[in-house]
């Protein structure tokens, strides 16, 4: 048996009048593949994001691996540091590190989050952004490490995790940041980075050359998802088969690295709708002729796009992923000798309305080749909640693909 989870970030969203004529993306998009899988699957709602707890990407998809982030999660930011290749001590404190655009009021408290990627920078630029910041504001203390694109990390030396309320740049687009800033204590010498960053950056040469382009400028850092050294189970001592992770973002090649999971590269890989979505399908496949029983597929796009409010990009990322992902993976496993199970859903919503997390439940269909269930005629949000079936604790979603 092979296992395909192919996971839609940000995916589900909400009715809203605004977008779409009131529909959803899901409702909108031409996705003949995943709709023909769901009038044959098992479909219904899961709770990805517990009570109690933030609807992060990294909580969400935690879950959906069958990991009860109530047990086992850290904080967010030791995910990615692995996928970046840092080896965190105990006694680290890690932090995701955005490359944001703020607006240019003399007073940083009175600064604009104008955008939480910096016009969605490339990675060769952030990595000189972060080499800049490194320089000036790196120490036996503070450790600035590259990621991908807006996305990188920070290691503090003997750091603490009780910083208050460290916001996610994209919960606060277009909002004014000082309302925003951490009020604890322990956070002023890291508040203190990112105002020294504005400066630092605000002239250089990157910025110079993407302000001629009218580009918006990566002219500060910001700094949330604190954590320490993550402790995951094996992924195969726990399921008892091999798994791999395709994805384009750290966070979700470092929680694969941390359950031992197979973490291929993918060249072209962006986490966004420019994404090289033939490379990412192709890395899947080859996961499967290399020995993988399970690959968790994962795009970003659908989420990057409700954060921007781009509705009609919404859709056309669902469109991709059904017309260039989906589609010639079943046509490789039909192809194989072995039955599959295909689990396809978000691994949280990302409402155009808000642009921002929601932990409301997910829509999810599981396909099983060697057999039919009663399914839906079309895989939306609705359609998921008329069924009836409801898994309210997230992690068990994995235990229901591979025993189902």
């Amino acid at each position: 048996m092979k296992y395909l989870v192919l996971l839609c970030d940000g995916m589900a969203d909400t009715h809203n009048e605004k977008f779409l004529g009131g529909k959803t993306p899901m409702e909108c998009a031409n996705k003949p593949y995943m709709d023909k899988l769901a009038k044959k699957a098992w479909v219904g709602m899961c709770k990805t994001v517990a009570e109690g707890l933030k609807p992060g990407s990294d909580v969400a998809n935690l879950s959906v691996m069958g990991y009860d982030p109530m047990v086992c999660y850290t904080g967010r930011s030791p995910l990615e540091a692995a996928s970046i290749g840092v080896d965190l001590k105990d006694t680290d404190v890690a932090l995701r590190c955005n490359i944001v655009t703020l607006s240019q009021e003399e007073k940083y408290e009175d600064k604009k989050m104008v955008d939480y990627c910096a016009g969605d920078i490339s990675t060769k630029e952030a990595n000189e952004i972060i080499k800049t910041i490194e320089k000036e504001l790196g120490n036996d203390i503070y450790k600035f490490y590259s990621g991908v694109s807006y996305r990188h990390c920070l290691v503090v030396d003997g750091g603490t995790t009780d910083l208050g309320e460290m916001t996610p740049p994209h919960d606060i687009s277009g909002k004014v940041v000082g309302p925003y800033l951490s009020k604890s204590e322990n956070a002023k010498p890291l508040i203190d980075l990112m105002k020294k960053s504005y400066n630092i950056l605000k002239d250089h040469p990157v910025n110079i050359a993407r302000r001629a382009k009218g580009l918006n400028e990566a002219n500060s850092i910001w700094l949330w998802g604190e954590g320490r050294k993550p402790q995951l189970e094996d992924f195969f001592a726990k399921n008892g088969v091999k798994g791999a992770v395709v994805s384009a973002v750290d966070l979700l090649k470092g929680i694969g690295i941390c359950a031992n999971m197979q973490t291929p590269e993918v060249s072209g890989a962006t986490g966004y709708i420019d994404t090289d979505f033939e490379a990412k399908t192709n890395v899947a496949i080859q996961s499967f002729k290399d020995g993988a029983d399970l690959v968790y597929l994962h795009f970003e796009a659908p989420d990057e796009c409700g954060h921007r409010g781009e509705a009609e990009n919404k859709v056309k990322a669902i469109e991709l992923i059904d017309s260039r992902s989906l589609k010639p993976i079943l046509e490789y496993l039909d192809s194989s000798a072995d039955d599959y199970r295909v689990l396809i859903m978000p691994d949280h919503p990302t409402p155009l309305e808000t642009k921002t997390h929601s932990s409301y439940p997910v829509p999810f269909m599981i396909y099983d080749s060697s057999r039919e269930e009663k399914g839906v005629d079309c895989f939306t949000e609705e359609n998921a909640q008329s069924t009836g079936i409801f898994i309210s604790h997230g992690p068990e979603i994995m235990e229901k693909l591979l025993k189902h």
